[in-house]
C-alpha cells in the first residue's frame, strides 16, 4: 500500500511528462479501434515512421530553440530551399550525391548563422527574424527552381528518404532478422542504461523514482519497443531514416542532459538575465542554437526531397507549424526553460498518429486542421494548468495526502543547520605543512 501511495505521489509530481505519454497511448488505441485495426498494421506503422521522419528531425532543433526562449518560423522554408539547392546541384550540375549532401548541410548552417547573427548579436526578436526568413527562403526556393520541380534523383539519395536496411535472410524468412537484432539489442541497451542511471542517482542521494513506478515504466517501454520491432520486421525491415532519427535522438538527448551547452541552454530559457550575470555567453549559445537549427532543417529538407524524388516549389510548406506543435505538445514550456528531446518526439508522434489516423478515416483537411488545432490548444492549456498547480502546491498530492519530497528536516545538510553563536576571533593556529588548507592558501 505504501508503495502504491509513493508511486501515486510521484506521478502527481510528474503529471506533465506522464500525461503526454498516456495521451499518445490513448490516441493510438482510439484510432486503432476507429480504423478497424489498420493503424497498427505493419505497413502502416512503417509509413507512419517514414512520413513523419522530417517533422521529428525538425522537432529536435525546435525544442532546443524553444527551451532557450525563442521560436523559429522559417524551418519549413529552409527545408524547401535546401531541397531546391540539392536539385540544382545533383540534377542540373551533375554533382555526386555524396558530395551534395555535406554541401547542402553547409548551406543550412550558413542560413542558420545568418538568422542567428541577427537574433543573438543585433538583438532582433527571433519571431521577427525567422518570420522574415520564412519569406526570404520561400522566395529563394521559387527563384532557384524557377517555379518548376526538379526530378529525378539518384537511387542512393532516394534511399535516404524511403529506403530500408538490407534483408540478411534474402527474403526467405517471415521476419527481417537484421531489424530483430537491432530491436532486441536496442531494448537491452535501454534496460541497461535505465538501471545504471537509477543506481547513479541513488548513489548521490538524488531524487529518484519509486521502484514500483520505475519497474512498470521500464517494462512497458521495453515491450513497446519489441512490439514496434516485430511490426517493422514483419513488413520490409528498418527504414534507413529511422536509423538516422534514432542517432539524432540519442546524440541530442545526451547533449541537452549531460553537456555544458545543454545546461546553458536551459539556464538562458529559465532566466536570461541571471544566466548573463552568472557568466554564460548567452549570445554565443543563441547563435549556435540557430546554426544547429539550420543544419537540422537542411537534413529534413534532403530527406523530404529524397522521399518524394522531387524538389518542388511548395516543398516544406507547413513544416514549421507541425514542428512547433510537436515541441509544445511534447511538454516544452511557452516561456522557455523546460522541455526535452524525448518529449518532442512523443509530441511529433501524436501529430503523426492524428494525421495518419484521420487520413485513414477519410476526414478532410478542414476537420484535420480543426482537430490538430484543438489538440495544440489543450496541450498548451495543460502546460499552464500544470505550472499553476506547481506554483500553488500539488493539489493532487494534497488530496491523496501524499508526500512527493522528503521533509527538509530529514535531508538538511550539516552546513544548513543553525550555527551556534561564534566566539570572539582568536589568532589562528599554525597550519600543518602540506595540509589542504595550506595548499589553498
Amino acid at each position: 500500500m505504501s508503495a502504491l501511495r509513493e508511486s501515486l505521489g510521484f506521478l502527481a509530481s510528474r503529471l506533465r511528462q506522464v500525461g503526454i505519454f498516456v495521451a499518445l497511448i490513448l490516441i493510438v488505441l482510439l484510432f486503432q479501434v476507429l480504423t478497424d485495426g489498420i493503424l497498427l498494421e505493419p505497413q502502416n506503422v512503417t509509413n507512419l515512421v517514414v512520413q513523419n521522419s522530417y517533422i521529428l528531425i525538425l522537432a529536435i532543433g525546435m525544442v532546443m530553440v524553444i527551451i532557450a526562449g525563442h521560436i523559429d518560423l522559417s524551418v519549413g522554408s529552409i527545408a524547401g530551399f535546401i531541397g531546391a539547392v540539392a536539385g540544382v546541384m545533383i540534377v542540373h550540375w551533375g554533382w555526386a550525391w555524396w558530395a551534395a549532401i555535406p554541401a547542402c548541410l553547409l548551406v543550412g548552417a550558413l542560413v542558420g548563422a545568418w538568422q542567428g547573427y541577427w537574433i543573438a548579436y543585433v538583438g532582433i526578436p527571433a519571431f521577427i527574424v525567422t518570420l522574415a526568413g520564412m519569406l526570404i527562403f520561400r522566395g529563394l526556393t521559387l527563384i532557384t527552381l524557377k517555379n518548376q520541380q526538379i526530378t529525378p534523383f539518384p537511387d542512393e539519395l532516394r534511399a535516404l528518404g524511403g529506403g530500408f536496411l538490407p534483408d540478411i535472410s534474402g527474403g526467405t524468412s517471415v521476419l527481417e532478422w537484421l531489424t530483430v537484432i537491432l530491436g532486441v539489442g536496442g531494448t537491452a541497451a535501454l534496460l541497461f542504461q535505465s538501471v545504471k542511471e537509477r543506481r547513479v542517482r541513488r548513489r548521490f542521494n538524488l531524487e529518484n523514482e519509486p521502484m514500483a513506478w520505475f519497474a512498470t515504466k521500464t517494462v512497458f517501454i521495453a515491450l513497446l519497443m519489441l512490439v514496434i520491432t516485430f511490426l517493422l520486421a514483419s513488413y520490409r525491415g528498418t527504414p534507413i531514416v529511422l536509423i538516422v532519427l534514432a542517432g539524432l535522438v540519442i546524440a541530442y538527448s545526451a547533449l541537452m542532459n549531460n553537456s555544458i551547452f545543454g545546461r546553458h541552454t536551459y539556464a538562458i530559457g529559465g532566466n536570461l538575465h541571471a544566466a548573463e550575470l552568472s557568466g554564460i555567453k548567452t549570445k554565443a549559445v543563441t547563435f549556435r542554437l540557430f546554426v544547429n537549427m539550420g543544419v537540422l532543417a537542411a537534413l529534413a529538407g534532403l530527406i523530404f526531397t529524397a522521399r518524394l524524388n522531387s524538389a518542388q516549389p511548395a516543398g516544406g510548406t507547413g513544416f514549421e507549424l507541425d514542428s512547433i506543435a510537436a515541441a509544445f505538445i511534447g511538454g516544452a514550456a511557452v516561456q522557455g526553460g523546460i522541455g526535452t528531446v524525448a518529449g518532442a518526439m512523443i509530441g511529433g508522434l501524436i501529430m503523426g498518429v492524428l494525421n495518419n489516423g484521420m487520413s485513414i478515416l477519410g476526414l478532410g483537411t478542414d476537420y484535420q486542421q480543426l482537430i490538430k488545432g484543438l489538440v495544440l490548444l489543450i496541450a498548451v492549456g495543460f502546460d499552464i494548468f500544470n505550472k499553476n498547480r506547481a506554483g500553488g502546491g500539488s493539489s493532487i498530492a494534497k488530496r491523496f495526502k501524499l508526500r512527493t519530497t522528503p521533509p527538509a528536516t530529514e535531508t538538511k545538510a550539516p552546513s544548513e543547520t543553525k550555527a551556534p553563536a561564534q566566539a570572539p576571533a582568536e589568532p589562528s593556529a599554525p597550519v600543518a605543512a602540506g595540509s589542504r588548507e595550506s595548499g589553498n592558501a
